[in-house]
């Protein structure tokens, strides 16, 4: 199978962070960690990202911003990057999703999904 030029394959994986939240105050707090892997054939450096979190009662908050924790990860083919941040969301159970946006060395700009996660302290969801 020919691989893609610009494809950038995007792996989540959360946890409840119960030392950081506050569920009397309706905050729950959680850490996700990334790992981006550039499984495309030309080099590209991320530029931004776009994140849509939403709990359990619909309530939805878009993020939109530059690079990843402070950094803009420039990948090659075969390369990765992994880095973890967090959310909070008030109520104990919730989703995220969202998209990279990208710039590949040939000039071309391509976005790539974040396909959506749960987010959902222990024993909430079966």
């Amino acid at each position: 199978m020919r691989r893609k030029p610009y494809e950038l394959k995007v792996d989540v994986k959360a946890i409840y962070l119960r030392e950081h939240s506050q569920p009397d105050a309706d905050q729950y707090t959680f850490a996700y960690t990334v790992t981006m892997e550039n499984t495309g054939t030309v080099p590209a450096k991320l530029l931004g990202r776009r994140w849509i979190i939403t709990d359990a009662n619909g309530k939805t908050v878009e993020v939109v911003g530059e690079g990843v924790v402070g950094e803009h990860p420039y990948l090659r083919p075969g390369e990765a990057f992994e880095y973890t941040s967090a959310a909070t969301i008030a109520t104990p159970v919730g989703s995220m999703h969202g998209s990279y946006q990208l710039i590949a060395d040939d000039g071309m700009p391509f976005e790539a999904p974040i396909a959506a996660f749960s987010l959902a302290i222990p024993r909430r969801l079966h």
